[in-house]
This record gives structure tokens, C-alpha cells and sequence, in this order.
């Protein structure tokens, strides 16, 4: 009977008759990708829990640094500063458009006194068609003087008295600009050109 029969030898001889060799192998290979899965999940694991440390770092250090910016930071003192420069800007601008309208002023005396150049290189030495008196080249000679000097007079074109002097100090790049009045003496002025060209 078969209870009569070796238990051990009838497992033996069920299990001959099934191919499990595979099955083990697979099974082993399973076992092997398990284990490696694993490792790799482990190790990306504790590569991110390194980067969410670091992170968390730099956060705190962000933050504190700002909250102390926020801390420094004055409202008044901000709004004072930028009121400073604005009134700065504009002081700037106002001079900038002053030394423009300076220029074009300065140009246009260029210009007028080029033509005056070119009527008086017209006239020659000899004062062009007519001669002139003693007086006249008297006021020439001592408009060259001037001229060497620094000094350019100009007459009113209404009245033709000299009432305007322009003395250049070469020297310390300054240009002064001085109207004549009648009132003061010509002693008055030639020490003031004196002194404007630096010689006392």
C-alpha cells in the first residue's frame, strides 16, 4: 500500500519529477535585484537627506542674514539719503544747462569776434579806404596792447563807448567778464585788470 512506503523516499520522488533548478535561479536573481534596489534606494536616500541638511543650512543663513537687513534697515534715514540725491541731481542738472547756456553765449561772442577779426584783416594796417585821426590810432594801439595783455574791450554798438572788458587769465584758466562804469576812473580799472591777471 502506499502508507506502506518510506515517507521520505515518496517526497523524493514528487520532487524528482519537478524542475525547480530554474526556479531557484530566478529566485535568486530576484533576491539579487532586491538587494540591489535596496542599496541604491539607500544610498539616493542618504544623498538627498545630505542636500535637505546643506539646504536647510543655507536657508537659516539667508534668513538671519535677512533679518538683520531688516533690522539696519531706517525708513528715515532711506528717505533722507534719497532726498539728498535727488536734491543733488537736480543742483547737478541746473549746472550742467548753465554751463550749456554759458557755452552758447560764449560761442556766439566767438563768432562776433571773428567777424570783427575778419573786418579788421578786411581794413589792412592802413584802416581801409579812409585814414584815420590820431585819436582812432591811438584807441587801435592801446586795443592791441590789450588785446596782448589778455583783454578784449568791446564798444556799445548804440553809443560806441567802450563799456565792456573781457580779461583771459591764461594762467589760471579764468575769464572775467567786467562792465565799465563811467562813474570809476580809468586809475580804478587799469589796477583792477592789473590785479585780475594775477600780476599784484
Amino acid at each position: 500500500m502506499l502508507l506502506d512506503e518510506d515517507p521520505a523516499s515518496l517526497i523524493a520522488q514528487c520532487t524528482s519529477h519537478f524542475k525547480l533548478d530554474s526556479d531557484r535561479a530566478s529566485l535568486l536573481r530576484i533576491s539579487d535585484s532586491l538587494n540591489t534596489l535596496s542599496s541604491f534606494r539607500q544610498q539616493h536616500l542618504s544623498s538627498l537627506q545630505s542636500t535637505l541638511t546643506r539646504l536647510s543650512r543655507t536657508h537659516q543663513t539667508l534668513s538671519s542674514n535677512h533679518n538683520h537687513t531688516l533690522a539696519q534697515h531706517n525708513p528715515t534715514t532711506h528717505a533722507a539719503e534719497i532726498l539728498r540725491l535727488d536734491t543733488e541731481k537736480f543742483k547737478t542738472a541746473k549746472q550742467a544747462s548753465d554751463l550749456e547756456m554759458e557755452g552758447e553765449r560764449l560761442e556766439a561772442e566767438l563768432a562776433r569776434l571773428g567777424n570783427v577779426l575778419g573786418d579788421l584783416e578786411i581794413e589792412g594796417v592802413e584802416g581801409g579806404e579812409r585814414e584815420k585821426t590820431a585819436e582812432e590810432d591811438a584807441t587801435v594801439l592801446k586795443l592791441k596792447v590789450y588785446r596782448t595783455l589778455g583783454i578784449d574791450v568791446e564798444a556799445d554798438p548804440t553809443t560806441g563807448q567802450y563799456n565792456k572788458a573781457v580779461i583771459r587769465n591764461a594762467a589760471k584758466g579764468d575769464v572775467h567778464v567786467v562792465n565799465i562804469d563811467p562813474k570809476f576812473s580809468r586809475h580804478f580799472y587799469t589796477n583792477y585788470f592789473w590785479r585780475t591777471l594775477g600780476n599784484e
